[in-house]
Order: structure tokens, then C-alpha cells, then sequence
């Protein structure tokens, strides 16, 4: 059995504040369906004392912007951008299209066919977060999708350059200074000036994630998310400094970013609780960092490996770091993850800003069903039939017919019915008259 060293605060608690949040959601949605631009613009100026003349930024205000990014920042950008993009090819060269003859004359295929609009949202409010940007756009403009729509909110009321030049170097489409609930809704049943989309796609706050649970179905979205999680796995031979500066790295993301550790060693687990406690107080986002620890922190020692993975699994959360003696074990061991960092040397960070692989990842155990995002999200995989021989028309046909009198499904019968009669003679009693 595990020992809970540190608790987090009850779950009814967390739920009740996500009351509030969709109330308020449904509102704004409602709102902007009715109202289109003129309710955009009211919640921009509420929520983000946001009101030019265009909250979409023309091509010469991109090329302005950008060009008052460092180099190096371009650089760096341009860099991370690659690792994405390499990858995500990799992932598209994955996904095979194919025909097959499965009888004579009988040909089923598969194709992959980009959505032809996708939003991106990249966050903004406290933190810049040009990563983001490259996650959403570049995998977009990989799998080939032909339109797509950035939207981002200013920081304080100043635009934050470095990330629009990420949106404009990842291929966006249309750039437009937007954010939170206002910039998922417009993008998702369109108003006078913005064209609506297909699927959105891009972490968020709680205001965001539930903009995008309510439209889903009206269009795609990557995934449900939540704040971000981390769950660090360690055994003996860890070293508590690193857990605990690992803990603080995502639990930064906001107050109610849960960061756990699960152990095999009570020692590892003092040891981390102490680091984190010494390092907090010089934090320079501790104001954030604090209550999520605080809060959602958790800390579990538990007797073996075996049931460290065991109950890993059972958090099934975003991120999970592997700080053990043979860290590439948890690739056999777990099923229920976002992503995993395997070893010491591959930190969460890693993966959030620069390494190459997607940071939209499933949060609130949503890694039970599904992955993060990838190339994939952006494709309707579809398939195709054709048949031209007579002999297997005549022999579907006669098939049909009876599989659907089973059913009771009369006119799909008589569908199948015509083409045996057209194919090879058969007769079509119910069109005697």
C-alpha cells in the first residue's frame, strides 16, 4: 500500500470551482452567437482592456513585429520550429494510404484528407507562449491543412512580438490579437470579419478548456484539457534537488497545476518535499507556483517498482518523468500517459519548449483514451469502395439483401437486391407491378 506523505485538497472542491467557469462560458458563447463582432469586442476591452481597429494584424504589422524581434529569438524560434515540424512528417510518412483488392473487382482504400480550416489558440495573459504557436500551427501546415486561423491575446495591453512572429514563422494563415473565451467562439461559429473553422486546437485557462468542451461537436477540437500535471517517478537513487526543481517547473504553469511524486524511497520523498519548500520562497513565479504545490501537491512512497508504475497508470497524467535506475522500464510498464520523459537527462521542459514532440497533451485522466496532439488531429481519414466485377456485384448483392431482411432494413435490401438483378439476372419480386 502507498504512503501519502502530501495530500491535495479534496476533488469536490476543484469541481465546484469549475461551476462558476461554465456558467460564465455559456454566457459569453450565447453572447457572441447573437452579436458577432460587437460582443467580441466588449469582452476584449472587459477581459483584456483590448480595442484596435482590427484585432487582425494585416501582413505589414506582422513584418513590423517581427522585426523587432531579437535574432536570436528568431533563431531560437526557427530552431524548435524544425524539431516539430521534423517530427511531425515523421508522423504524417506513419499513416499509410492504401487500395486493396479484396475480391475480384472489389476495391477498398483509405485516404487522408486535411480539414480545410483549423484555429490555433496560442496563451497569452501572464505568459508568453510562442511554444504553442509552433505545437498547432506547424503540425497544422504539415498535415496540410490550407487555412489557418492564430489567435492570441495582448499582455497587458502590449503585443507580445515574440510570439506573434512564432505564429507568422509557423505558417498562420491570419494572425489576429484575440484572446480567451471571445477568440474560441468567434473562431468556431465565425462573426462578420472572422471566418469560422473546423477544429481548434491549443491549451488555454479553465475559460479556454471550456470553450472548447461546450462547441465541441459543432467543431473538432484536440482534446479536453485541464491545467497542466506533472507526476515524477523515482526510486532510490534519484536525487530529491531534481524532483523538486522538476515539481516547481510545471506547477508554475498556474495555482492549480497539480505536481505528484510517487517513490520508492521515503527518503527520496522527505528529502523533495524539503527542496521544494527551500527553493519556493526565490521563485520569481511563486505566486502561482506556491498554491499549486500547496494545493495540489502530492507526495506517495510506495513498496516496489512494480507498484510505482502501478500507480502511475492510475493518475494517468500529462506528463510523466522518469528519474529511476532503468527509466526506459515505464515503456513496457505504463499505458496511461500524455508523454513520458525518460531519465534525468529529459526533463518536462524539454518537451513543452523545445525538443520536438507535441506539448497539447490530455490532462484530468483524459490519457485513459487518448494521446496528445499530433499531425493526425489535422486529417479526416476516410475511405473509399469500387466494385466492377459482376460476378462479386451479384454476390454482395444477394448479401445485402439478406443480411438486411435480418434487420429489417427493407429498402437496404432492395439496394442490394438491383445490383444482383443488374449483375446477373436475379429477379426482383417486390417490383413485379
Amino acid at each position: 500500500m502507498a504512503e501519502i506523505l502530501k495530500h491535495a485538497v479534496p476533488k469536490a472542491e476543484v469541481a465546484a470551482s469549475l461551476d462558476q467557469v461554465r456558467e460564465t462560458v455559456t454566457g459569453v458563447i450565447a453572447d457572441i452567437r447573437e452579436r458577432g463582432d460587437a460582443a467580441v469586442r466588449e469582452y476584449s476591452e472587459k477581459f483584456d482592456k483590448w480595442s484596435p481597429d482590427s484585432f487582425r494584424l494585416s501582413a505589414e504589422e506582422v513584418e513590423k513585429i517581427v522585426a523587432s524581434v531579437p535574432q536570436q529569438v528568431i533563431d531560437d524560434i526557427r530552431f524548435v520550429q524544425e524539431q516539430v515540424r521534423s517530427f511531425a512528417r515523421h508522423q504524417l510518412h506513419s499513416m499509410g494510404e492504401f487500395e486493396v483488392e479484396t475480391l475480384p473487382g472489389v476495391k477498398l482504400g483509405q485516404k487522408h484528407i486535411p480539414v480545410q480550416a483549423a484555429g490555433a489558440y496560442i496563451p497569452g495573459g501572464r505568459y508568453p507562449l510562442t511554444a504553442s504557436a509552433h505545437m498547432t500551427i506547424v503540425t497544422a501546415k504539415v498535415a496540410g491543412v490550407p487555412r489557418v486561423v492564430a489567435c492570441t491575446p495582448p499582455i497587458h495591453g502590449e503585443i507580445p512580438a515574440a510570439t506573434v512572429a512564432a505564429m507568422h514563422l509557423a505558417g498562420a494563415d491570419e494572425i489576429w490579437l484575440l484572446g480567451g473565451v471571445q477568440a474560441v467562439a468567434a473562431m468556431a461559429v465565425g462573426t462578420d470579419t472572422m471566418e469560422p473553422v473546423n477544429l481548434i486546437a491549443g491549451p488555454g485557462n479553465a475559460y479556454v478548456a471550456e470553450a472548447k468542451r461546450q462547441l465541441f461537436g459543432e467543431i473538432g477540437i484536440d482534446l479536453f484539457a485541464g491545467p497542466t500535471e506533472i507526476l515524477v517517478l523515482a526510486d532510490d537513487q534519484a536525487d530529491p534537488f531534481v524532483c523538486a526543481v522538476d515539481l516547481l517547473s510545471q506547477a508554475e504553469h498556474g495555482p492549480d497545476s497539480p505536481a505528484v511524486l510517487i517513490t520508492t524511497s521515503r527518503e527520496v520523498a522527505e528529502k523533495t518535499i524539503a527542496e521544494v519548500e527551500r527553493l519556493l520562497p526565490g521563485m520569481p513565479t511563486r505566486d502561482y507556483a506556491e498554491p499549486a504545490w500547496r494545493n495540489h501537491g502530492q507526495v506517495h512512497v510506495v513498496g516496489s517498482v512494480d507498484e510505482l508504475y502501478e500507480l502511475a497508470d492510475a493518475f494517468a497524467f500529462e506528463h510523466v518523468e522518469v528519474l529511476t535506475a532503468e527509466p526506459r522500464l515505464a515503456l513496457e510498464k505504463m499505458t496511461q500517459y500524455g508523454a513520458l520523459f525518460l531519465g534525468e537527462g529529459t526533463c518536462v521542459s524539454f518537451g513543452d519548449k523545445v525538443i520536438g514532440t507535441n506539448h497539447v497533451l490530455p490532462t484530468r485522466g483524459a490519457a485513459r483514451y487518448t494521446g496528445g496532439l499530433w499531425v493526425g488531429k489535422y486529417l479526416k481519414t476516410v475511405t473509399y469502395q469500387e466494385v466492377t466485377d459482376t460476378a462479386s456485384q451479384a454476390l454482395l448483392g444477394r448479401l445485402c439483401g439478406r443480411a438486411s431482411r435480418v434487420e429489417l432494413f427493407e429498402g437496404h435490401a432492395r439496394s442490394g437486391d438491383v445490383r444482383a438483378a443488374r449483375a446477373a439476372g436475379d429477379a426482383l419480386p417486390w417490383n413485379e407491378a
